[in-house]
């Protein structure tokens, strides 16, 4: 894609509230969202608490944003970052927002920029509360840039819960009910489960899970004719080729 068809997007960073040793991983993933035109991060930065920072601003060409803590126990460095965001809103040109940080306060925010027509990207540890995880149109666990995940324990509960998901995901992209391509239907998941990750259902990546899915028909085909690159369609099967159980259980997801 040109730069001129990227959607610009604005990378607002609660330094207070977030970690530095992410902070390359992330830039990466944000740029897959869109051409990354603003970077700042906000915080005191007089103060040692941000040490760990200071190279990274550097290596990755962010702006520090001065905000003093003016009152013990008042955090005035997410009060900067809501009125920057405001700002950007209405004074720049940008399509997306990425918010890194933990913080609720930023539930709103997140909420009031969709409200906009704005995209908005969250990045934050699993202690992020899950209404400002829901007030984003993604939202990507830091936990999992910094190291690789660890395969999680898949329960009955956690199969039973993806079976109905993928298949609701997979009825939305694919609206005459045929052939969809795979990278639709993620971002299907990704509207109804903003921090959706194949890892948590024990899949190495959307494919596999999506093979793994006994509702869902896969195949690989190519870009375009004659082409060497190939991405992935999925289907859910068709009703004579499931059994009234599989059909009772796709109507209740």
């Amino acid at each position: 894609m040109n730069d001129t068809n990227q959607p610009r997007l604005a990378l607002l960073i609660d330094a207070d509230n977030a970690s530095a040793t992410v902070i390359s991983e992330v830039l990466q993933i944000a740029s897959k969202f869109g051409k990354v035109i603003i970077r700042r991060a906000f915080g005191d930065w007089t103060t040692s608490n941000l040490g760990s920072w200071k190279s990274q601003l550097h290596r990755n060409a962010i702006q520090p944003v001065q905000q003093f803590a003016f009152c013990s126990g008042k955090n005035a460095t997410d009060s900067a970052l809501i009125i920057d965001a405001m700002d950007i809103l209405y004074t720049e040109n940008v399509d997306a927002y990425a918010i890194v940080s933990s913080d609720s306060d930023f539930t709103r925010l997140a909420t009031r920029l969709r409200e906009s027509g704005k995209v908005v990207h969250g990045f934050g540890e699993r202690k992020a509360c899950e209404a400002f995880v829901a007030a984003c149109d993604t939202f990507t666990w830091v936990e999992d840039l910094r190291t690789p995940a660890e395969p999680p324990k898949v329960t009955p509960l956690i199969k039973a819960d993806i079976q109905g998901l993928f298949a609701s995901a997979v009825r939305a992209a694919a609206k005459d009910g045929g052939w969809v391509n795979l990278s639709h239907v993620g971002a299907e998941l990704r509207k109804a489960q903003p921090s959706f990750d194949s890892r948590i259902y024990g899949a190495s990546s959307l494919s596999v899970l999506a093979s793994s899915q006994k509702h869902i028909e896969c195949r690989r085909v190519p870009d375009a004719p004659g082409s060497q690159n190939t991405h992935h369609e999925v289907r859910l099967l068709p009703a004579k080729n499931q059994t009234i159980v599989e059909i009772e259980e796709l109507a209740v997801a």
